[in-house]
């Protein structure tokens, strides 16, 4: 057994020790297997950190070992990973996380035996102020795939209506993340009172099958969950072409608009998605070319009264 492979990234060189260590027990995928895939999007998953605080999940012994949440960057790390302070008012603690500027500091994570990235919706030139907000369609334990399916394209309506662009992607689980970029004018509070807004229009247009209920104990299990409370400070959810922690070795994958109505989420892994990657290059690609401002949707949170 191999003690380490050395990989080319760019202009530098990761090793990564331990590589035919199994970290997918379906599969049988390896920690080596976890690098290559991330090597094969380098340009999706790089789009999807650059300049974001970034708290890395670690599985220092495969999926089915021990999780741990990691925000701050250890000592001994190499001087050319780069980082950004963050505060946790709080706690009066304060963390200096990973701030993805290039594709090695990701296979540096790898090897630090990160298996899922989760950035912030803010960038390092100003961390209170996000640029990206969150649409979370969590179904609940009974809720199907098709519900699913019903209520993005609800969604895809209303945020056409709104003049914003949704860039769909699959969660790596059961349900789809849809972001907006926005313009980096309001602070957390702000931004997750207008992601309620949203959700409660959402829940209006389709009550069926939407519940905006907090407390998950007085949800209806049916019914599919918009969690606004993603964009609230210090909450993060899995990063576009982020690898998720289950044995089956999943991926948050980027779907169009017009995948809706036939994609398998389940079927996007670090085994299938590189083929679709390098068919179809990265669907986020166009992510910051618009920004919405969220300005309407403040004033439908003001005229329904919610803090």
């Amino acid at each position: 057994m191999a003690a380490y492979e050395d990989l080319d990234v760019g202009d530098r060189t990761v090793r990564i020790t331990n590589p035919e260590r199994v970290y997918f027990p379906a599969r049988g995928e390896t920690k080596l297997d976890l690098a290559r895939y991330y090597l094969s999007v380098g340009d999706g998953i790089v789009r999807a950190l650059r300049e974001r605080p970034c708290m890395l999940h670690r599985f220092p012994s495969g999926v089915s070992g021990e999780k741990v949440h990691q925000k701050r960057i250890p000592a001994g790390a190499p001087d050319w990973l780069e980082t950004v302070r963050v505060s946790f008012p709080r706690y009066g603690r304060h963390a200096d996380e990973l701030c993805v500027t290039e594709l090695a500091s990701v296979l540096w994570a790898v090897q630090m035996s990160t298996v899922e990235f989760h950035p912030w919706n803010s960038r390092r030139a100003d961390t209170e102020r996000p640029d990206e907000w969150r649409i979370d369609l969590d179904p609940m334990p009974r809720c199907g795939f098709d519900t699913v399916r019903r209520v993005a394209l609800v969604t895809r309506e209303l945020l056409d209506e709104l003049g914003a662009v949704g860039w769909p992607k699959t969660s790596g689980g059961r349900g789809l993340h849809i972001y907006v970029r926005i313009e980096p004018r309001w602070g957390f509070a702000e931004v997750r009172r207008a992601a309620l807004a949203f959700a409660l229009e959402v829940e209006r247009r389709a009550p069926e099958d939407v519940t905006t209920t907090w407390w998950r104990k007085d949800r209806d299990p049916a019914k599919l969950f918009v969690d606004y409370n993603q964009n609230a400070r210090d909450h993060t959810i899995a990063s576009a072409y982020s690898v998720r922690g289950v044995p089956e070795a999943t991926v948050s994958t980027p779907i169009g608009w017009d995948e809706i109505g036939t994609v398998e989420p389940l079927d996007f892994t670090i085994a299938t998605v590189p083929a679709r990657f390098a068919e179809l290059g990265d669907l986020h690609a166009g992510i910051d070319d618009s920004a919405y401002s969220l300005q309407t949707l403040l004033d439908w949170a003001d005229r329904d009264g919610l803090d």
